[in-house]
């Protein structure tokens, strides 16, 4: 066997092109013309094959690597029987001879423990960023460890920041770290490489053992691989011209390359609602601007779902000609909520019902509790007793609990009562959202909803905490007001304000009482909602929260 370089062959004008993906790894058989990795131009995506048979030794490259024409991607043992054909034909014994040999040879190297974990019973690992719950491109802020650590598991390596929250990535292994492959600024998305680390194995001789039983299945595995792949690529044949849009599919992942990524964010198109023509569906530029030409053409016919696309955005004047300005920029956090009201704003006709609720008996009995809430460590507060109304009257009133799909035409009826609560925090509202609201008891609401609140304020909350929200709860009472119109936080139909509570006379029939009044807003989207049944939600809150015996029933 000779030993030679697997190079990029030509790439059809491509200068440098991105590896994407490795389909085999040191250790590997293959055949000539087997993939050995795929790399990805502006325009599509392509496998490099192996230039002959034989058994990969090494590959030099890593997803997310440049490679241009003439690059060494990695080395591989060319088989004996790789050579002319000629030979061959005059020789068929010597060849099943070279055969013979070459597969003792691949025996007995496969029998032999695989080098990572025989040396010192350790093994080099690349830690990658885990999924991070629907968010994308999310920029590192922080590098929590240096080259020679020796970190544990779960132990943080970089902190990364959302348009919501700031989130620790966790190491999976213990062990020392090596190459840090992210610095400071780069965005990061499920799948980057972050580091390499050293991991110290237990039991290192018998995992190698076990390591080595598995590389004929590897073979196999890739085998089968290659076979699939004709069978693939028949599946996704062309589509029909113009079938680039499709109703987006709740976490699926967007198959499209980083070129591809900028152009559509220049022109402002969701990947996620465009069907890629490209090879394994992956969404190439003609698909982006096939997508785009036909949205224009739809808007200028009038037809789609109404986004507000069209209204003119307001010219701004030269401020400094009537004094000293200062210009500063917006953080991701406001960016996102301007863009997300405005959005709501321009989708949903609003409209909102007020509703005065008697609470009196019921503040009276939560300042009661103040004894047991000390004793359980926890506070008491009014929140937990609109939570777990709103819950009732969500179960009692399921039109509330919906979200539409005005693109299938269809009403999503949810079967679970989830409520988000909007926080107050120095860097902007944030909404966590509690889960089951109807499945539990007044101290669990009040501690979770404290928790979620202080994790908001301190910028902790995970993606998955400020997500799947049927209802949203936002409260002014603590700052002041007597009522406000809260825009629905879509694709929820509805949310409720709640302004300062205030002593009021109400008449009792024979004279005037002084009642604790909580002033009530419940805006609501007038597409899923009639206003009928928005007087009767907020009927059903105020009789909730005026008797919360009730609230048992």
């Amino acid at each position: 066997m000779s030993e030679q370089e697997i190079k990029v062959p030509d790439l059809g004008g491509a200068d440098e092109v991105e590896v994407i993906e490795i389909t085999v790894s040191a250790g590997d058989s293959v055949e000539a013309e087997d993939p050995i990795l795929t790399v990805e131009s502006d325009k599509a995506s392509v496998e490099l094959p192996s230039p002959g048979a034989g058994k990969i030794t090494k590959i030099t490259v890593k997803v997310g690597d440049k490679v241009k024409e003439g690059d060494v991607v990695g080395m591989m043992e060319a088989s004996a029987d790789s050579g002319g054909s000629d030979d061959s034909e005059e020789k068929p014994e010597g060849k099943a001879e070279e055969k013979s040999e070459a597969k003792q040879e691949e025996k007995s190297e496969e029998s032999k423990p695989a080098p990572k974990k025989a040396s010192g019973g350790s093994r080099k690992e690349t830690v990658k960023v885990p999924a991070l719950d629907g968010f994308d491109n999310v920029p590192v802020i922080e590098i929590n460890v240096a080259e020679g650590d020796t970190i544990e598991a779960d132990d943080p390596l970089v902190t990364v920041e959302s348009d919501k929250a700031t989130m620790e990535i966790p190491s999976p292994y213990s062990g020392k770290v090596g190459k840090i492959l992210v610095s400071e600024g780069d965005k990061l998305s499920e799948g980057h490489e972050l580091l390499e680390m050293t991991v110290q194995e237990e039991g290192g001789d018998e995992e190698a053992s076990e390591a080595a039983s598995e590389e004929p299945a590897k073979e196999e595995k890739s085998e089968s691989k290659s076979e699939e792949k004709p069978k693939q690529q028949a599946e996704s044949a062309p589509e029909p011209q113009g079938a680039t849009y499709e109703p987006p599919t709740p976490g699926a992942k967007v198959h499209a390359g980083p070129a591809v990524r900028k152009l559509a964010r220049e022109l402002g198109a969701d990947l996620a609602r465009i069907k890629g023509s490209g090879p394994k569906g992956r969404i190439i530029k003609d698909d982006v601007h096939a997508y785009v030409k036909s949205q224009l053409k739809q808007a200028q016919q009038g037809g789609g779902v109404a986004t507000g696309s069209g209204i003119p955005g307001v010219k701004l004047p030269d401020f400094s000609q009537f004094g000293e300005v200062k210009r500063e920029a917006m953080s991701r956090m406001m960016f996102a909520t301007a863009n997300n009201m405005q959005r709501s704003w321009l989708n949903v006709p609003h409209v909102t019902q007020f509703e005065d609720a008697d609470i009196t008996d019921m503040e009276d009995f939560r300042k009661a509790q103040k004894a047991a809430g000390e004793k359980k460590g926890v506070k008491m507060t009014p929140l937990p007793f609109l939570l777990k109304a709103c819950a009732t009257a969500l179960a009692e009133l399921p039109q509330f609990n919906v979200s539409l799909d005005m693109e299938r035409k269809e009403v999503v009826r949810k079967q679970y009562i989830h409520i988000g609560i909007a926080v107050d925090t120095p860097n902007g509202l944030m909404v966590p959202v509690i889960k089951d609201v109807d499945k539990k008891g007044l101290w669990e609401l009040a501690a979770e909803s404290a928790e979620l609140a202080q994790k908001a304020r301190d910028k902790q909350l995970k993606p998955a905490e400020m997500q799947g929200a049927c209802f949203t709860i936002t409260s002014l009472g603590g700052i002041g007001g007597t009522a406000f119109t809260p825009i629905v936080n879509t694709p929820e139909v509805a949310i409720l304000g709640v302004s300062k509570a205030a002593m009021k006379p109400v008449w009792d029939g024979k004279e005037f009482q002084p009642r604790l009044m909580l002033p009530l807003s419940l805006s609501y989207d007038h597409r899923a909602v009639n206003g009928a049944d928005a007087a009767r939600f907020t009927t059903v809150l105020s009789q909730l929260l005026g008797d919360i015996r009730t609230l048992l029933l």
